[in-house]
């Protein structure tokens, strides 16, 4: 149940119990007819997919779907330029984009010595969305006048804001393949895939231009066209010949010219390619992966069918990466239902956010967003700052909390609401995003049962966790707004539908009992074309079955329930073979000790010629200076990291947590390096998505690796 630790007398606790009981007694019969409580009880009982073929394998496709899969939102909306010429005919006068303005900067002296730039921000200033659609033609018109063909690929390498969904509309609309890469790639990997996808033309930022892409100009030989998306004009001087550098005003200005805006554009079929996405790269070089219009329209409709209620009255804020699919389905299907979109950045989310200064508003507060995307990682953030909240609290204070927390707990399970514990007790949390949340879409990362109880309890909302990859247009299940269940990622989604491959070297066969499990296959419009110039890895991964129909194999093992709901319960790379020949699950292990207060961010690593697993660990800043206090050892966060004492203390703490949550014993780490510095994209330990990047994580701990297993 995860509920949290009652410390309170047992008679009051009691007390408690009975007044509890009675307010349910007399309240519950008028509230269960009245709120449709017994409806929703249904609906998350239901049998939600089946296997179309009657056997355990598949496929499996959602109940809603068993006849054909979907392929579009609405009849005839095919392409990307189609649904944004439709949402701008639909919701002309509604507002489609929206930015704050900064109003002031400043640097502020932190006690460590270090200096934050901090930020006053305005209100949200609004594109409606016929002005967006205008600023897209113009922009994708001044591009094609200066030398952008169609067919030809054009890069993005840009932070989430507005410009980048215009000149991505403006790309779709003139059939200009849109190239995405992270900003947080390394510098080798950027020049890779421009050169990769020969582009002549980039759109970027002012700081990313001068931060990332400027020192690697020289290395991308077709390079001509820099489209700078910064409103204030900059001169730059020191840029390697033959390269033309635009304002995104001047060439919008260009293309609003009577002459280019007249000319005819090529307009895309659904087969052609409107994005190549390269992936993060936790695998090791990014590969690109083509994704068709068609494929795209595919996911937005499965995406949106599972949002109930979905409409132009709701508002979604973006912050995550628009180059990671995530980010850009949830936009592309806000866009196709006319809800408004306000930008942010993680750093500027929430009044405490690291960048808003102390006593103005984070983007939350000003724009109460009703839908929001969230990686694992943002959630598992909240979830510890909450609790450290609690815990310094007055005993009242927290006593309160943690009774009515564990109410709603056992509420929530029983599929009912609890809307007097979330006036008088939650109101607070559930302002941290705002206070209008409906609707959390979780993915890119499996999310812990820990963090998702509490997401429902205290910001009173449903978490609807999504399973989906760059190479399925982010598109394959979505768990329902009545599913209160844990641990599990929904059924298929109406354009999706699921296979289970059995997998006979890490055992799971879809004959198992209780439920079949497998390797999971997906298959539907929204699988997409494949990898950009890699034939033989398209062979391994993808293929077209005899109906004509792609599938993509996902190196994810997964189970179906009889609800037909899945479960991720494993992935053939991260499964290792110790030397006695047991198999260990690196992502089972993680996922297991990362419920662990001590453990901010966990790697578990095995040598197949060891037999047991050692891990990397990034140590919670408050919990580990706590422990150390209590163990009077003092000195500076690097020198308490280091510590043996410390290791060996925190390793046990670690092993505890590992029994606890029903680890096998060999998958227990033996031995721990705790590591001062925080795994961020920037470190390139991460991907934007906070995945763990096995490879570079190796390589940057060689030296522990080697003395962990003796070597040392």
């Amino acid at each position: 149940m995860m509920k949290l630790k009652e410390e309170i007398n047992p008679l009051l606790l009691q007390v408690f119990r009975s007044v509890v009981w009675v307010y349910s007694v007399i309240t519950f019969i008028p509230w269960y007819f009245f709120s449709g409580a017994g409806t929703n009880l249904e609906r998350a009982r239901r049998i939600k997919a089946k296997s179309v073929s009657g056997r355990p394998a598949g496929p499996y496709r959602a109940t809603n779907s068993q006849g054909k899969l979907v392929a579009w939102v609405k009849p005839g909306v095919d392409t990307l330029d189609k649904m944004f010429e439709y949402a701008a005919k639909m919701f002309p006068e509604r507002d489609c984009l929206g930015s704050r303005e900064v109003l002031s900067e400043e640097d502020e002296l932190q006690p460590n010595g270090k200096v934050f730039k901090k930020v006053i921000l305005g209100n949200y200033n609004w594109l409606s969305y016929e002005e967006a659609y205008n600023v897209a033609k113009c922009f994708g018109s001044g591009l094609a006048a200066l030398n952008q063909k169609p067919f030809y690929n054009i890069a993005i390498i840009c932070e989430t804001r507005a410009e980048w969904v215009v000149a991505a509309q403006a790309c779709f609309m003139y059939n200009f393949p849109l190239v995405t890469l992270y900003a947080t790639l390394g510098p080798k990997a950027i020049a890779h895939g421009l050169n990769e996808t020969e582009v002549t033309h980039i759109i970027t930022s002012k700081d990313l231009l001068q931060s990332r892409l400027k020192a690697i100009l020289c290395d991308v030989p077709r390079l001509q066209y820099i489209i700078v998306v910064d409103s204030k004009p900059t001169s730059w001087s020191d840029m390697p010949r033959g390269i033309m550098i635009y304002n995104m005003d001047t060439v919008k200005e260009l293309g609003s010219k009577p002459e280019n805006i007249a000319v005819e554009r090529r307009q895309p079929k659904p087969s052609d390619i409107a994005v190549i996405m390269y992936t993060s790269g936790s695998t090791g070089i990014p590969k690109g992966v083509m994704i068709s219009h068609g494929n795209i329209i595919a996911g937005i409709a499965g995406m949106a069918e599972r949002i109930p209620n979905l409409n132009e009255t709701d508002t979604y804020i973006g912050y995550l990466p628009l180059a990671h699919v995530l980010e850009l389905s949830a936009e592309l299907v806000c866009i196709s239902h006319g809800c408004r979109i306000g930008y942010s950045s993680p750093q500027t989310l929430a009044d405490q956010s690291s960048k808003i200064k102390k006593g103005s508003k984070g983007d939350t507060s000003v724009l109460k967003p009703t839908l929001m995307a969230a990686v694992p990682e943002i959630m598992d953030r909240i979830y510890k700052n909450v609790m450290t909240k609690v815990e310094e609290m007055s005993k009242f204070q927290k006593t309160l909390f943690v009774l009515a927390y564990n109410y709603k707990m056992e509420q929530i399970s029983k599929g009912y609401r609890t809307p007097l514990c979330d006036s008088l007790v939650f109101k607070r949390v559930r302002s941290l995003l705002g206070g209008n949340t409906r609707i959390l879409l979780s993915g890119g990362a499996p999310l812990s049962a820990a963090t998702q109880r509490f997401m429902n309890v205290c910001l009173c909302c449903p978490v609807g966790q999504g399973y989906g990859l760059t190479e399925t247009c982010g598109a394959g299940t979505i768990t329902e707004v009545w599913d209160y269940s844990t641990g599990r990622v929904g059924a298929p989604l109406v354009c999706s539908e699921f296979k289970l491959k059995d997998w006979e070297e890490g055992g799971y066969y879809s004959t198992d009992k209780p439920n079949p499990r497998g390797e999971i296959l997906i298959g539907g419009p929204n699988v997409t074309m494949g990898y950009y110039k890699s034939d033989g890895k398209n062979h391994e991964d993808f293929f077209v079955d005899e109906n004509g129909q792609r599938w993509f194999c996902t190196g994810d093992i997964g189970e179906f329930h009889p609800d037909g709901c899945l479960k991720i319960i494993d992935r053939k790379k991260d499964l290792v073979k110790l030397q006695a020949g047991e198999y260990v699950s690196l992502g089972k292990v993680e996922a297991v000790l990362k419920n662990c207060p001590y453990v901010d961010n966990i790697c578990a690593y095995a040598n197949s010629d060891q037999s047991y697993v050692i891990s990397f660990v990034v140590p919670n800043h408050k919990h580990l200076m706590a422990l150390a206090e209590q163990m009077q050892i003092s000195g500076a966060w690097e020198e308490i990291c280091n510590n043996p004492q410390i290791e060996k203390e925190v390793l046990r703490i670690i092993t505890e947590a590992a029994v606890s949550g029903k680890l096998e014993r060999f998958e227990i780490p033996k031995k721990i390096r705790l590591s001062a510095e925080p795994w961020t994209p920037e470190t390139g330990l991460v991907t934007d998505a906070f995945k763990l990047k096995r490879k570079e994580l190796k390589t940057h701990y060689q030296e522990d690796i080697e003395r962990m297993y003796g070597g040392k």
